[in-house]
């Protein structure tokens, strides 16, 4: 059965990369995106418009070019987590997180009994069509399914340790769009005050074991919080990454063709 190769390296100890996928519905992304050596895809059906087709053929491709599916869903609903799971992902991302009991129970969706509140709806493209009992099944996606839990409002952020304290969280995710317009400081992503809060955080994730993450709009700022000691740090998305290298390929190629 699928192993989730991401929640691996991350049980290792190693920092996992990876980039988002909110605007363009092909399955090639994936592909490039291993390719490239991305261990994961941020599949966002939050604020991405993917419908639950796109999700299941984009999931489809990325397993079979390596690289680790998890889909954001777009809030706390037992349908969206299962469904994302049930077509696929092998982790989901759990937005706009701020309640320790919602918490609780989300992280049960993602599990089968007796760890967590998940039905069975197993189909075989998600087993490879292998043939396995009830209770190997249940077992092996339990052991492979990540929670990732977004940290992006001043209230989750006051009640960190409480959110943290919940079992079963493999990775919190800082949303820093969110939270410096929550905090106050709406895009300022290196303020010295954005910066010790955010990193406050990590020190309480790394005192219980849940790896500290950061979904990042650039490349230079990946690189500054994997810097800053995070272990799952995704930079940019498919859209913004075009947008980027096109950008510097024509004004390179403007320089080059010198004055008009």
């Amino acid at each position: 059965m699928r192993i989730n190769h991401t929640l691996q390296r991350l049980a290792h100890g190693e920092t996992v990369f990876g980039c988002a996928m909110q605007v363009y519905r092909s399955s090639e992304i994936p592909r490039a995106f291993a390719a490239a050596g991305f261990d994961y895809v941020f599949i966002d059906t939050e604020h991405g418009g993917f419908d639950l087709e796109t999700v299941q053929d984009i999931t489809a491709a990325s397993v079979a070019a390596g690289i680790t599916p998890i889909v954001r869903v777009s809030e706390l609903l037992y349908s969206l987590v299962a469904r994302a799971l049930d077509v696929g992902a092998q982790g989901v991302i759990l937005p706009r997180v701020e309640d320790p009991r919602l918490l609780e129970a989300a992280i049960g969706w993602t599990k089968f009994p007796p760890r967590g509140t998940r039905g069975f709806g197993v189909l075989a493209p998600l087993l490879d069509y292998e043939q396995h009992s009830f209770a190997a099944i249940m077992e092996h996606l339990n052991a492979q399914t990540m929670v990732v839990v977004q940290f992006e409002t001043k209230t989750a952020i006051e009640r960190a340790d409480e959110l943290l304290s919940v079992p079963g969280i493999d990775v919190a995710l800082v949303g820093p769009a969110d939270l410096s317009v929550s905090l106050g400081m709406p895009g300022e992503f290196d303020n010295p005050a954005f910066v010790e809060i955010v990193m406050r955080l990590a020190a309480k994730c790394a005192a219980r074991g849940v790896a500290p993450g950061i979904q990042c709009r650039s490349q230079a700022h990946a690189k500054l919080w994997t810097q800053r000691g995070f272990r799952f740090v995704g930079a940019a998305s498919e859209q913004a990454l075009l947008m980027e290298k096109a950008r510097e390929t024509v004004t390179e190629l403007r320089a080059a063709r010198g004055p008009a």
